[in-house]
């Protein structure tokens, strides 16, 4: 299984790369000079260059909160069913546990968020 993810997180990472890479090919307008066009054709590449690397960011501040939740959730839920098994009272006690972790989702979508917009 954790090769898989491995192997899963490895591909992710070269087609992110390979598209932080990828080039159009822009062609200068006949009525501008050539330092016009290239001086377009750079700011339009800082400009693409950067919101890239924020969507990228973003995504990586959500999928590494989203992963680490479902690990907290995994744990809390597995220990909340062993404690219920022993005593039944205690299932109203893990609930809020289980929101404690949940929450980590919600605090990487905030933080991502917050990338894309600043």
């Amino acid at each position: 299984m954790n090769k898989k993810i491995i192997a899963l997180a490895a591909a992710l990472l070269c087609f992110t790369v390979a598209g932080l890479f990828a080039q159009e090919s822009e062609t200068p307008a006949t009525t501008q000079t050539v330092a016009e066009a290239q001086a377009s054709t750079v700011e339009a590449k800082a400009d693409s260059n950067s919101s890239a690397i924020k969507y990228v960011a973003a995504a990586f501040a959500v999928a590494l909160a989203c992963i680490a939740g479902g690990m907290a959730v995994g744990k809390i839920g597995a220990a909340a069913m062993g404690a219920m098994s022993e005593n039944a009272e205690l299932s109203g006690k893990a609930l809020p546990f289980v929101g404690l972790a949940e929450g980590i989702c919600l605090w990487g979508f905030l933080v991502a968020l917050l990338i894309i917009i600043l």
